[in-house]
């Protein structure tokens, strides 16, 4: 198994371990701009083919919430800790229906165990590559609203969460999800718009999920050896091009072997990461992929 101490050096390890405020202020701002922005240009020009483009879009950015939490879960969007757990549970978790606490308990147990049977994520990827039929039910299900209610109903009962690790039971954290979509709801009617707050739920109960699920295919399904202990082989990551990564892989959730192998570093710093493994020829060995439908091409029986 890799070492990264034993291929970098204490410098280099501190380069791309180093956390900034302004860095996370930056993703977590960004993002809910882009969701005010989709969410008036429906309310602005609410005809069919822009509520379609909402829906097509707006995913990304709920997906870009979910992994704001997943940083702050490491303790990585900001240098605080303070903002990490405030920002992170009430901006980026609980607007999608997360719980941060519950999700970086179970989130450190996939860290922990990948590679192995125990691995609690490895339900959501050990049947691949299935068959085209397969996948299009998968697919189906998401779209049509089923994952999603699926979801409500683990929620409301404590179950596990959709972006991995496991929920908090009661009622606290349920109240919380309400009050925060209520107050989303109710900005929305102040601005004479609250119709579109539909369009947001509506869109994270479909192509949301659906989102989600592609992430956890091009994280960890059909890689080389699912039970190797080494992340260059049970992860991987998708060096895909930019619009790719605008639409289902936001703020560098791309690089995911890179993320395990050194789950402090931000984000932002793992290009650079990355950039650094190479120049030591320490993913040689791993499998290329360059966009999702590659990963698609390889995850799925299509003939």
């Amino acid at each position: 198994m890799l070492k990264i101490s034993e291929h970098l050096s204490a410098d280099e390890r501190q380069r791309v371990l180093r956390r900034s405020d302004l860095q996370g202020w930056w993703l977590v701002l960004s993002t809910w701009a882009a969701i005010l922005g989709f969410l008036a240009s429906a309310a602005a020009f609410p005809h069919p083919l822009i509520i379609l483009m909402v829906w097509l879009l707006l995913p990304g950015r709920q997906l870009g919430l979910s992994v704001l939490m997943h940083e702050a879960g490491h303790n990585t969007l900001f240098a605080s800790h303070g903002l990490n757990q405030w920002v992170g549970q009430w901006l980026c978790a609980l607007p999608t229906l997360n719980d941060l606490n519950g999700y970086a308990t179970g989130h450190l147990d996939h860290h922990r165990l990948a590679g192995t049977a125990a691995d609690p994520d490895l339900p959501n990827y050990r049947a691949y590559p299935v068959n085209r039929q397969s996948f299009g039910r998968k697919v189906i299900r998401d779209l049509t609203g089923q994952t999603g209610a699926k979801l409500i109903a683990a929620l409301v009962h404590g179950g596990l969460s959709h972006f991995g690790g496991s929920s908090r039971p009661g009622s606290a954290l349920l109240l919380k999800q309400l009050a925060v979509q209520g107050a989303l709801a109710a900005v929305l009617m102040l601005s004479g718009a609250g119709w579109v707050w539909w369009l947001w739920f509506g869109t994270l109960m479909t192509s949301y999920m659906l989102v989600v699920r592609l992430r956890q295919v091009a994280e960890h399904a059909a890689v080389p050896d699912a039970l190797d202990p080494d992340p260059r082989f049970n992860t991987r990551t998708v060096v895909a091009p930019h619009w790719q990564r605008w639409l289902m892989a936001p703020h560098y959730v791309n690089y995911h072997l890179e993320h395990h192998l050194m789950p402090g570093v931000p984000c932002y710093r793992l290009p650079a990461f990355r950039a650094l493994l190479e120049s030591k020829g320490l993913l040689a060995e791993v499998p290329a992929f360059s966009s999702y439908q590659q990963v698609l091409l390889h995850a799925v029986r299509w003939t």
